[in-house]
């Protein structure tokens, strides 16, 4: 996977004389910081910062491409994190109506992103995906079948990180590619347009396995370190989540 050059927060020196840097001081308030600007689990040598794990840099610092892919990875690990500690029924049982679980979010986005950085730039992912296909079963996609183990589909998505970061680092932001299942009209993109597409793509089922998650266990977060919610215990969320049933029925007299 090809490694991204941050710009890690500086060790040591005289801090007294430094202006507060307003846009870190935002993502403290809203949680976006690790506790402790701390680097993240699993991922050895990234530096403390913005989002899960980024220093804030200047507009005219940034490297676009490196921006883009850095989001991506960090909904990537996030995505992967919300099975941790969970058992192979807690990652597979459906929790909603349409049958939403955490191990089938994760087998959807690994093959939907094999095939927004593989086939719509002619650098297909070099391994059959049935799923994928037009002639495949209805939903297959979403969900895991008794041969397909955590570990298959876990490793599945991390190979096909390292296929999209491929393309990624070897075309630059306005190389061109087509997506025919986007209509006439939409179809001719860019490598910028697919990373921001699979940003929200990834994000958006991110979204889904939290509240999956959190109906399993409780569990809630972007990562251990950082449940991005306040810092209160059960009996405040119990009387918190007590005040807004009251208020929706209250609403709706």
């Amino acid at each position: 996977m090809t490694a991204v050059n941050l710009r890690p927060v500086p060790a040591g020196g005289n801090h007294a004389e430094a202006a507060p840097d307003p846009a870190r001081a935002l993502d403290a308030e809203l949680g976006d910081l690790p506790p402790g600007n701390a680097d993240l689990p699993g991922r050895p040598g990234t530096p403390g910062g913005r989002r899960c794990g980024w220093q804030d840099v200047r507009m005219s610092e940034s490297d676009p491409k490196a921006d883009l892919r850095q989001y991506l990875q960090e909904e990537r690990d996030a995505l992967l994190w919300k099975l941790e500690g969970l058992s192979e029924y807690d990652i597979r049982r459906p929790l909603v109506p349409t049958g939403t679980n955490l191990l089938g979010l994760v087998k959807h986005t690994a093959g939907t992103e094999a095939g927004y950085f593989g086939f719509v730039f002619e650098r297909p992912f070099p391994e059959e995906l049935p799923w994928t296909e037009e002639d495949a079963e209805t939903n297959s996609d979403f969900w895991a079948t008794t041969d397909e183990s955590r570990a298959d589909i876990v490793d599945l998505y991390k190979r096909v990180w390292a296929h999209s970061d491929a393309t990624i680092e070897a075309l630059p932001l306005d190389a061109p590619g087509r997506v025919p299942w986007w209509g006439s009209q939409r179809s001719d993109v860019t490598l910028q347009l697919i990373l921001v597409h699979m940003i929200a793509e990834t994000n958006r089922h991110c979204g889904h396995a939290d509240i999956v998650r959190e109906l399993v266990d409780g569990a809630v977060g972007i990562n251990a370190n950082n449940s991005n919610l306040p810092d209160a215990d059960a009996a405040w969320w119990a009387a918190y989540r007590d005040r807004l049933e009251s208020v929706a029925k209250e609403a709706s007299r």
